[in-house]
């Protein structure tokens, strides 16, 4: 992958991907719902943890390299397996999936469907999936499906699903526009295309935001996802997660997702080492990364 003119390595990308959704996640979460202007100043690192954005895409991630392949029987039973562990933040759609898989549920039939299952609660967890499959390939496409309906059966959130692979597995985020218009092209018919089809690199977050909304609901947080991706790209990550806070919603999916798809571009080196260092279960994410950095360079 080339961005900016430079190569980057499998490695930095994986780490990129894995640590920037946690990041995002880890601090997203330490303001959800927070009232007034919160600064990153205020909550200090020993409060961030994980919540289930990072829990069920770490998952996701371990089933493949255990499995050398992208399978959705497989990346389901590592999702119900994190589930019988606890995970924290899980949406009612999601966690009513998982707790079906868990007591021994079909991976293919568990899956919420009806205008409550639209959430972003696969999208979330699919950004792994970018570094293996092709969006614009029939049978790749079934596959990203797959893993989408494990928790949600409903077409929105397939299409968000979708999105957030494009995403990573598009290069361009230093062609904002064009980025923007591949990862649009992508996607069947779909609100989340439409929301995509409207976003004009020229605005700032707080423009996005206003007219993509800030909700759980997929077609809001996902283009407004990788919008702040964009963002980052221009401004910075702290700089991007700063606002996201400012902006509110859904902060920690958003910035899960953001963090994921700019790290998986920009490496793990765009994102800040004191971060890092601070994030819990950074070298459990490491070792993750590395091991997916090893698939993607034998195949």
């Amino acid at each position: 992958m080339i961005e900016g003119g430079h190569a980057l390595s499998a490695l930095a990308r994986t780490r990129g991907l894995l640590l920037g959704g946690a990041l995002g996640d880890a601090i997203g979460a330490a303001f959800e719902g927070s009232s007034g202007r919160a600064t990153l100043d205020d909550v200090p690192a020993t409060a961030w943890a994980w919540t289930d954005d990072t829990e069920l895409t770490y998952a996701t991630g371990l089933a493949i390299v255990e499995q050398g392949r992208v399978s959705p029987e497989h990346i389901a039973a590592a999702l119900a397996a994190r589930y019988r562990q606890g995970i924290r933040g899980l949406g009612s759609t999601t966690a009513g999936a998982l707790r079906a898989l868990a007591t021994g549920g079909h991976w293919a039939l568990c899956g919420i469907g009806g205008e409550r299952a639209a959430g972003n609660g696969a999208a979330m967890r699919v950004a792994p999936l970018g570094l293996f499959l092709d969006p614009s390939d029939l049978d790749d496409r079934r596959i990203i499906r797959d893993v989408a309906r494990i928790t949600h059966h409903h077409d929105e959130a397939y299409a968000a699903a979708l999105a957030v692979v494009a995403a990573v597995a598009t290069p361009g985020l230093d062609r904002p526009q064009s980025w923007l218009d591949s990862v649009a092209a992508t996607l069947s018919d779909s609100r989340t295309r439409d929301t995509l089809r409207k976003l004009d690199v020229r605005w700032s977050l707080p423009d996005c935001a206003a007219v993509t909304g800030t909700s759980g609901y997929a077609p809001e947080s996902v283009p407004l996802a990788l919008f702040a991706a964009l963002n980052a790209q221009r401004n910075g990550f702290a700089q991007t997660l700063q606002t996201l806070i400012d902006i509110g919603g859904d902060v920690d999916t958003i910035a899960s997702i953001a963090g994921q798809v700019f790290g998986a571009a920009a490496g793990d080196t765009a994102l800040p080492v004191a971060w890092i260092s601070e994030l819990p279960g950074a070298v459990v994410l490491g070792d993750v990364a590395a091991r997916l950095a090893e698939l993607m360079c034998a195949q």
